[in-house]
């Protein structure tokens, strides 16, 4: 999940004042549930940078460019005419309407021709303050050799007007450069789920709205991590079957509960259940991928008690060994342009104490099932959407407790102390490190990036009495294993293997 630990990134990509001077139109027709897939009323492109942490990186050295759009119109909130149940059926009404403005960002190929037809739009993060794209940071290298197209949307008040927010105060936009944003108006989170459908809707109305060029999509895929998954469980649950604009979901890092529809992330009797579960008639593919920490909890209700099984639209991979959030989100995803020598990534997965925000109290989780790991389930969801073959069954996470609502819950570990069950991935089954999603329970950033461990040269002798030739040969067929199912890309299998080479020399 993106932290306060971005925050100090912020000046370098933070766009200068461009004195626009521009009427954005907001029409408020009268209250009532608008058209099923209503689209925003103003659609007008923003020149300039837009204020986004993209990455340090050039996008046009990978062959795509940015650009940003204002959205206005009319957003219906939602209400349910009884409390939400934990089974998530849940079938809400309009209860008002308000006038908003916000923006949304659109990464795509400059070559149109490299377009793979599907537009992941991701309902940007805001846990830090201000607008953060988390998804298109942990995936963005599947994003960019695919040829998907990228849209974030501001779905939420905090990126745009500034707010209360969970981890710390950053830059919303009107706040960053209020010469370029100060004419954006969001009405509240109550109207999130609308402006996310709108948002859909234009990206499927493309030739009309001008948001993609010359680009016509053939799938619109919705897509987000952390807290923006918990608004995306509620999206699915009480308002993809109003909108029906989303030909399929990707959540990623649920924890149990959802936020409510009043746009409150509230837990208890005025708000959700603690264990929401997705609801068992979902209209369109969904594939959720979630943590160690997703499903344990801790400062939140964990995945545990809300789990259902696999059905014909659904599909939950429970990775083993990985945080919620890691060293590739704080560091590796800004560099990570796909042009570095593999010498640098290898440097991102190498288990440190030393984050933006500070030091940890033990090494952090390296990030290497997680990163690879999303990037397989993208490309199975978009396999899924395009052919209607479902990607494979994950393997849950074993439980040594837990597993009911309002219970503790814990993982069966092994004799190394890594996780029993969950997708198996090289970096769990032939281990140099003790990866787990459990961190420092003394900071919510600490028990959020997990830890990772480094073998000592004990261990390791016992566990490769051969060295280095012996690692290597069982790292690659547990890799060739983890490729077979799906659960990690072919493309990456050269590069994983050559930070695998480098990193073994690097262990005691």
């Amino acid at each position: 999940m993106p932290l306060s630990a971005i925050n100090p990134l912020l000046g370098t990509f933070r766009t200068t004042a461009v004195g626009l001077a521009m009427a954005l139109a907001t029409l408020t027709p009268a209250i009532g549930a608008p058209a099923a897939g209503a689209q925003p009323t103003g659609v007008v492109a923003v020149p300039g940078k837009p204020l986004l942490l993209i990455g340090a990186y050039d996008l046009g050295s990978v062959g795509y460019r940015a650009d940003e759009y204002f959205l206005s119109g009319s957003a219906t909130a939602y209400a349910l005419s009884g409390p939400a149940t934990p089974d998530g059926v849940w079938n809400p009404a309009a209860s008002s309407t308000a006038p908003f403005t916000t923006r949304v960002v659109v990464m795509r190929p400059t070559d149109p021709a490299k377009f793979n037809g599907t537009v992941l739009v991701e309902w940007l993060n805001v846990t830090a303050g201000q607008d953060t794209p988390a998804d298109w940071m942990v995936a963005h290298r599947e994003m960019i050799r695919k040829g998907f197209a990228w849209v974030g949307v501001s779905a939420q008040q905090v990126g745009v007007e500034g707010g209360a927010a969970i981890m710390a105060q950053g830059m919303p936009l009107k706040k960053a450069d209020p010469a370029r944003y100060g004419s954006l108006s969001h009405p509240g989170d109550a109207y999130s789920y609308d402006i996310f459908s709108q948002a859909g809707a234009a990206v499927k109305a493309a030739g009309a709205s001008g948001l993609l060029g010359p680009l016509v999509p053939q799938r619109v895929l919705g897509i987000g991590e952390s807290q923006s998954a918990a608004f995306l469980t509620t999206y699915v649950n009480a308002v993809d079957r109003i909108g029906r604009v989303y030909d399929g979901f990707l959540i990623h890092s649920r924890f149990g509960s959802s936020a409510a529809l009043d746009g409150s992330r509230m837990v208890g009797p005025t708000g959700m259940p603690a264990d929401v579960h997705f609801r068992p008639d979902l209209r369109v593919p969904l594939l959720t991928v979630i943590t160690e920490t997703d499903i344990l909890g801790g400062h939140l209700p964990g995945y545990h008690a809300s789990r259902v099984p696999d059905s014909a639209h659904l599909r939950v991979w429970e990775l083993a060994g990985a945080a919620h959030a890691d060293n590739y989100l704080f560091g590796g995803a800004f560099m990570d342009s796909g042009l570095e020598p593999v010498t640098a990534l290898a440097r991102v997965f190498t288990p440190s104490t030393n984050t933006p925000a500070g030091k940890l109290a033990k090494p952090g989780n390296p990030g290497m099932p997680h990163h690879y790991v999303v990037e397989a389930a993208l490309a199975g969801l978009d396999n899924w959407v395009r052919t209607g073959k479902p990607p494979a069954h994950s393997p849950l996470l074993v439980l040594a407790s837990g597993g009911t609502p309002g219970s503790t819950a814990s993982l069966a570990r092994d004799t190394e102390g890594l996780a029993e069950g969950g997708i198996r991935t090289p970096w769990m089954d032939v281990p140099t490190i003790r990866l787990s999603g459990v961190g420092d329970p003394g900071s919510l950033l600490s028990a959020l990036v997990g830890s990772g461990e480094p073998f000592d040269a004990a261990t390791l002798a016992r566990l490769y009495p051969g060295g280095k030739p012996e690692y290597l040969r069982k790292f690659t067929a547990a890799l060739d294993s983890a490729i077979a199912k799906g659960f990690i890309l072919a493309e990456d299998r050269a590069e994983i293997l050559e930070i695998a080479t480098i990193n073994f020399d690097k262990t005691p």
